[in-house]
């Protein structure tokens, strides 16, 4: 075992060093890869298992649902019981929710699988974080974590081709499986060589009635957003869900101003740029979160692609974030975030509004590909300025605050998208089979067109509240990471 009073000494170019970044590399590599595995492998979910549309929702929000609500709270516990023991914990947990998963028999048991994994993610990607900034050396953490940030990037980009891959040459249960040994090794390394940390500054209670609430309220509502349209369930039971969840949602804000140490401190909101910057990544990650559910369903069902020409077909966005994000970022250092994030959501936009097009007929160089590239485009053009605007617009004491909230909200809106958007435009979430196909096949332009919108709405956002010019944080401070295999930062 790593001695405690190792934490804060340990070099990057030390054996040390490359054992924790592998770690944590390993530890939350593992869920933030399931952020872009399952989308390739939800089709084939519902062939084996049923459960039409509304179970491949549930599939996604299950896990989304947990991972964003409980993000801050296990960032806390850490800090309060150990980042390392957190760790380790959320390790075994999401070992034993992935095996579950991937023998899952029915679509309730893979749901609460899912929601299992969910809160042991919670636990992995910021305790992650806090592992390497509490572990490194001070001049040594800022490399830390760009090499930590550019290996999870790489790591969650080949989600989608390893993911067809999987499904085409096994089965969907081991986009799951896979996760099993993954997450062993990495409970290997960090019993072996990652030293313990934590907060001894922490007086203040948990905020564990916070937790509850945020955690209640969006699944009330989801539950209500997603199963009101199938009709399965009693009016009563759902208008009772919607209640509960609306009540949690409101109450959340007043429990954080009585919380000693609350989850979301609501001062930080009174940056401009912080809540604009905020807002910005609520609807482009909503529209980026609906776009990737619906994109892999349209070209495996309705186009007869496989599941590795699905998650293939994406190829050029990795490429596009790999080569161009390093670029953005500098640019956004020298004339300031707010006319990339301007922009860069608004080609992002354009890029959905093109692959609205998609049908039956279409090809993909001529059909797919351009929307693909445009999108890439625009994705490139905002993330590395949206991390900087976030970490600009905090103190320096309140960054791991600020980043924390910042996740989850991308979290959140990815969550809400797949919950609302299907229904909205007018997919029948209860059909299966042909049927399914070309229900979702009527309603796919309208959601796309809907997506679209909502990142164009995010560049609107950023013009009218982030601010012209100001210099970033330098790279010492903690990346964000919102998972969705191309949004993270890269070194």
């Amino acid at each position: 075992m790593v001695p405690v009073d190792r934490a804060g000494d340990i070099r990057l170019a030390t054996s040390s060093g490359r054992w924790l970044v592998s770690a944590c590399v390993l530890g939350s590599g593992v869920a933030l890869l399931d952020g872009t595995v399952v989308n390739v492998a939800l089709p084939a979910i519902e062939r084996g298992l049923g459960g039409g549309l509304s179970g491949l929702q549930w599939v996604l929000d299950a896990y989304l649902l947990t991972l964003g609500s409980l993000l801050l709270l296990g960032g806390s516990l850490g800090d309060r019981y150990g980042r390392r023991r957190v760790f380790l914990v959320g390790l075994v947990g999401f070992t034993l929710a992935s095996a579950s998963c991937g023998l899952a028999p029915t679509v309730p048991l893979l749901i609460a699988a899912r929601t299992v994994q969910g809160v042991a993610g919670a636990l992995l990607v910021p305790g992650s974080l806090a592992l390497l900034s509490a572990g490194f050396h001070p001049d040594d953490r800022g490399r830390a974590v760009g090499a930590w940030s550019g290996l999870a990037s790489v790591a969650t980009a080949v989600g989608p081709f390893a993911g067809g891959w999987l499904v085409d040459a096994a089965s969907w249960r081991w986009v799951f499986l896979v996760n099993v040994p993954l997450a062993s090794v990495a409970f290997w390394v960090t019993v072996r060589h990652v030293p313990e940390s934590r907060n001894d500054d922490e007086v203040g209670g948990l905020d564990v009635l916070g937790a509850v609430a945020v955690t209640v309220g969006l699944a009330g509502v989801v539950l209500a957003l997603i199963e009101g349209p199938r009709a399965l369930l009693p009016a009563g039971a759902l208008a009772a869900a919607a209640v509960v969840g609306f009540v949690g949602l409101v109450s959340f804000p007043f429990i954080e101003q009585r919380a000693d140490e609350p989850l979301v401190p609501l001062g930080i909101f009174s940056n401009r740029q912080f809540t604009g910057a905020n807002l910005t990544t609520f609807t482009v990650y909503a529209g980026l979160g609906a776009a990737l559910f619906l994109l892999g369903i349209e070209l495996q069902e309705v186009l007869g692609y496989s599941a590795l020409q699905a998650g293939s077909s994406l190829l050029p966005v990795t490429l596009l974030m790999l080569a161009l994000s390093g670029r953005t970022g500098a640019l956004a250092q020298r004339i300031g975030p707010r006319a990339p994030m301007s922009v860069g959501p608004i080609v992002a936009g354009a890029g959905l509004a093109l692959l609205s097009r998609v049908g039956p007929s279409s090809s993909y160089l001529t059909g797919v590909l351009p929307g693909v590239v445009v999108f890439g485009l625009g994705l490139a053009g905002v993330v590395a300025p949206l991390t900087g605007a976030v970490l600009a617009a905090v103190d320096d004491h309140r960054i791991g605050v600020g980043s924390g909230i910042n996740n989850a909200v991308a979290r959140v809106a990815g969550l809400l998208a797949v919950a609302v958007l299907p229904a909205l435009a007018g997919i029948d979430t209860r059909a299966t089979g042909p049927a399914g196909a070309a229900s979702f096949d009527g309603g796919y332009n309208r959601a796309m067109a809907s997506a679209a919108a909502l990142c164009c709405a995010g560049g609107v956002v950023a013009f009218l509240t982030v601010r012209r010019s100001r210099p970033v944080h330098p790279t010492t401070q903690p990346a964000l990471t919102h998972g969705c295999g191309w949004c993270d930062p890269v070194a």
